[in-house]
């Protein structure tokens, strides 16, 4: 095939915007004397065929006017690429010969390209395509998404992002009157988000803010799924439409990687290698090589896939269109519960935060879940799979949503114990969220319905979350009565989990009613049960209010440091904020020099706070506000409002980091040890660490190879050189040097 005079103008030097790295990164690799084929790999509508014609000038300086054939109309890829090879300049080093547009010709054209390699020794070749090419010795070059911002309505940080000022310049090129402003700026973020930061995706839809406002368009999108079109008449077909793009994209795939892709595009949260291969037999490499699945960012270990768009939207047409959607969708839900159903027993031991991050890994198909149960009229189904997401919810701060959906849930046709449960549980939703009349309410109504019922477990557990419920009201004598009996019940039935969480509420209503020794003694009992179990959250809770209960400033500052460390550990938003709080006004009273960075923590606090929608109590925000006062003072005008700006930028794991990067006193001495005396020994402080997980004296001799009696020895000599009176405080000690 001859190169098309379309296909010449194709060649023309192109604008790129946040490609600044790429375009760099491209020339230097092609510098490079042992590379002789580099193919660009990528997404349809990621911007290959643009990278490579924005660097045409840097490539004639390397090698020469270069030969270029468009083939992704190409009839026979051999002839198309014999033709564009023939006027190369037999003159110079090295040739450089650029294949566009590979997709879809397979095994020939790689054939015609090694063939080409192997006769010319001097000869340079750069394509671009969705896979690669599978010729020896080829080297790839990734091409990615423009990078997407974090939800926020800042214009200042959101034109640093590439994908958002890309946006912003194809607007006004469609509308000259369009201006990044703080009105629209979080509506354009969360529209570069939704099109997943995809070149063609953003061009196309700034074009459209000619007829709609950023706002309107979102709306559109959200609703009408992506479909957007109008490219310009002179832009290959493909590149008019995103259906076009998509169905380029797809074509010649076979009839079962098809019906994977399909299944895969339901999920909206993405999917694990481990789902897909349950899903369907197709090889999941064959998506992977075209760009039709690609790997979402996630943290290290916790790798996700994802069907980006418009991919997704045109597999979802197609299920629709065929009639298999609900078939589709039916699937999608069974592996999420399935997912839950595994995850729920094992959130409150020592995998907790491995299955919290699952979880929520997970939340976008867990909300797609319980709106295809209510729809198909599942309401006891809706409710398991609300019940599961108690803690991931509390934990990663999903409270507003949780509330919702629980209160409804909980008016649907479901049993007393279930309906009881959802009570209880939209109650816990009202308390983090500053709602302590709500929470009673509703603990009061599930205690109600449960009582009949004889199960003592759930009783206990209602009446310990109703006493945390009254402890928030003031009524102390209400919350004592009701937490006393269900500590002693949970106890008993090995609750240890509820427990621990029973234990630490009534501690802090006897501190409230000034009984500091009993406050200390049930905190250490919960202490010691949330190590013995593992579980991070409760554990940190506990330590947290321990903190409020110790005399001396530096077992308060090792107390909250153990708590946030445990809470940066599981990634906890809706408790973290007390903590931040609890650690910066110990900082104003131990180090009055670190003033910056306690406003820095009251900043980020109180930004977590607005994010979770959660309210303070009249009590704890004259505190916070005595502080910030006398901060501004301190601090004058403009230095508070420097260390406040830089406290609310602050993420929540940022701030976790913040706090424990200020200098710790305790961290000054030696090692563990007696004041002036020795340290402990290697296997005294293996001891003593064990001591620390919660381990009883035959659990330590069994994991170390000892008698039970020279256990005894190692941790009376630990307690003796820690100048500790206790296996508690042998646990706290050790927790600070950790």
């Amino acid at each position: 095939m001859a190169v098309s005079q379309v296909a010449v103008g194709a060649w023309q030097a192109v604008e790129l915007v946040g490609r600044e790295w790429e375009r760099l990164a491209l020339v230097g690799r092609l510098r490079d004397p042992s590379v002789r084929l580099l193919t660009l790999t990528g997404p349809g509508g990621v911007g290959k065929s643009g990278l490579v014609r924005a660097v045409r000038p840097e490539l004639a300086e390397l090698f020469g006017e270069p030969g270029y054939a468009d083939l992704s109309e190409a009839g026979s890829p051999a002839d198309a690429v014999a033709e564009a090879v023939r006027p190369l300049s037999r003159e110079g080093d090295r040739r450089l010969l650029v294949l566009d547009g590979c997709e879809h010709h397979g095994g020939p054209l790689g054939t015609a390209v090694a063939e080409l390699l192997c006769r010319d020794d001097r000869l340079v070749v750069l394509a671009t395509g969705q896979q690669p090419l599978r010729v020896y010795g080829e080297r790839l070059f990734p091409v990615a998404p423009l990078p997407v911002p974090p939800a926020g309505d800042d214009p200042e940080e959101l034109r640093e992002v590439a994908s958002v000022e890309l946006f912003v310049r194809r607007a006004r090129e469609a509308n000259p009157a369009f201006a990044l402003t703080a009105e629209n700026a979080r509506a354009v973020a969360e529209l570069c988000g939704l099109l997943e930061g995809l070149p063609l995706a953003l061009e196309l839809a700034a074009r459209q803010l000619r007829l709609h406002t950023p706002h309107d368009l979102l709306d559109r999108l959200r609703r009408r799924g992506v479909a957007l079109g109008g490219g310009p008449f002179d832009a290959p077909e493909r590149h008019r439409s995103l259906t076009a793009l998509a169905a380029w994209s797809c074509r010649g795939l076979g009839p079962e990687p098809s019906e994977l892709l399909e299944q895969l595009a339901c999920f909206p949260g993405g999917f694990t290698a481990a789902t897909a291969e349950r899903l369907g037999p197709a090889d999941l490499d064959v998506l992977l090589d075209r760009g039709l699945v690609v790997q979402l960012p996630t943290l290290p270990g916790h790798p996700r896939l994802t069907v980006p768009e418009p991919i997704r939207s045109y597999a979802r047409a197609a299920l629709a269109d065929g009639g298999r959607e609900q078939t589709a969708l039916d699937r999608q839900t069974a592996e999420c519960r399935r997912l839950l159903a595994a995850a729920e027993p094992r959130l409150s031991g020592t995998e907790q935060s491995r299955w919290l991050d699952a979880v929520q890994a997970e939340h976008a198909n867990v909300l797609a879940t319980l709106d295809r149960l209510r729809e198909r009229g599942e309401p006891e189904a809706t409710a398991a799979v609300l019940l599961a997401c108690r803690l991931p919810w509390l934990t990663r701060g999903h409270l507003r949503e949780g509330l919702a959906r629980a209160d409804r849930a909980a008016t649907e046709a479901v049993p007393e114990p279930v309906r009881a449960r959802l009570l209880e549980l939209s109650g816990a939703f009202a308390a983090a969220l500053g709602d302590p009349a709500g929470a009673a309410a509703r603990q009061r109504a599930a205690l109600a319905l449960a009582r009949p019922l004889g199960d003592r477990r759930l009783n206990a557990l209602l009446a310990a979350r109703l006493g945390g419920a009254l402890r928030r009201l003031d009524d102390l004598a209400g919350a004592e009565s009701a937490l006393g009996p269900a500590l002693e019940t949970l106890e008993s039935l090995g609750a240890a989990g509820a427990a621990v969480e029973a234990g630490t509420e009534l501690a802090r209503v006897l501190l409230a009613r000034g009984e500091r020794q009993r406050a200390a003694e049930t905190l250490d009992r919960a202490v010691a049960a949330a190590r013995r179990i593992g579980d991070a959250r409760a554990l940190a809770g506990a330590l947290g209010m321990l903190a409020r209960t110790a005399e001396e400033p530096t077992a308060a500052g090792q107390a909250l440091r153990e708590c946030l460390r445990l809470y940066g550990t599981i990634g906890e938003r809706t408790e973290l904020p007390a903590a931040l709080e609890d650690f910066a006004l110990h900082l104003l009273r131990a180090t009055p020099v670190q003033q910056p960075r306690a406003t820095g923590l009251l900043a980020a606090a109180e930004t977590l706070r607005d994010e979770l929608g959660s309210a303070l109590d009249g009590r704890r925000r004259a505190e916070l506000d005595d502080a910030l006062d006398g901060l501004r003072d301190r601090l004058r005008p403009h230095g508070f409002a420097v260390a406040w700006a830089e406290g609310r930028r602050l993420s929540p794991a940022a701030a976790v980091a913040e706090a424990l990067a200020a200098p710790d006193p305790a961290r000054r001495a030696a090692a563990p040890g007696p004041a002036g005396g020795q340290p402990l020994t290697a296997r005294q402080l293996q001891v003593a660490m064990l001591v620390a997980e919660g381990l009883t004296n035959r659990q330590i001799a069994a994991r170390l190879a000892l008698s039970e009696w020279t256990v005894v020895n190692h941790v009376r000599q630990v307690m003796r050189r820690l100048g500790c009176a206790s296996r508690v405080q042998v646990a706290w000690s050790i927790g600070r040097w950790s």
